[in-house]
């Protein structure tokens, strides 16, 4: 638990927790998206800023409509429960949403949080439109690591969809692969953290 609590002790400001689904396809992560065809390109955007006690402050969820593959597998599909009539209902181009996403964060917002490498992925489709990533690389923190720690698993069980059920919350509400629900999921588990590595009153 040492690592995560000394990132949370030594927080200057608020922290941004994101989350994203991209495009897959059946057997796409175990090739690592190398097939012909296949990119990350992201569908969803969801996050959320915490406040000094690690409470929500506010959310971020947005639809991304991708530019190379802009039909949905049916894999992801399944896997997100996004469908395509939502996505071309919903979903806007890819740069626009990451405004909308910088505008979110702020200038206030000391780091970005996520459970994987999500900023990857972020300047990955920046350089798929041909833009350079606004947002330096500095900014996102990949806990997936220091979350495994404290909580004591390996790094594959510390996936975002299973943490509130190792932390011991209702599981209830929470669909796994979806970013907003996933980036709960990971402050929660932040705040659970944070609460118990507090000296009793």
């Amino acid at each position: 638990m040492a690592a995560l609590v000394s990132m949370l002790a030594s927080l200057s400001g608020p922290v941004v927790v994101l989350d994203l689904e991209f495009t897959a396809w059946e057997g796409s992560h175990a090739t690592g998206w190398t097939r012909p065809g296949e990119f990350r390109e992201i569908v969803q955007m969801g996050a959320v800023k915490l406040a000094s006690d690690f409470s929500e402050a506010a959310s971020f969820n947005r639809l991304v409509r991708p530019a190379r593959n802009p039909l949905l597998s049916d894999y992801f599909i399944a896997l997100t429960g996004i469908t395509q009539h939502r996505l071309d209902a919903e979903g806007d181009a890819y740069l626009r949403v990451l405004e909308a996403f910088m505008t979110f964060v702020g200038d206030d917002s000391v780091a970005i949080w996520s459970n994987g490498s999500d900023g990857a992925v972020i300047a990955e489709n920046c350089q798929m439109m041909g833009s350079s990533c606004p947002i330096p690389t500095s900014r996102f923190v990949n806990l997936r690591r220091p979350l495994a720690e404290a909580l004591g698993v390996d790094l594959a069980a510390a996936d975002s969809g299973r943490l509130l059920e190792l932390i011991g919350l209702p599981v209830a509400n929470q669909r796994q692969h979806d970013a907003l629900d996933d980036a709960r999921a990971v402050a929660a588990t932040v705040r659970h953290v944070f609460v118990q590595s507090s000296p009793s009153p």
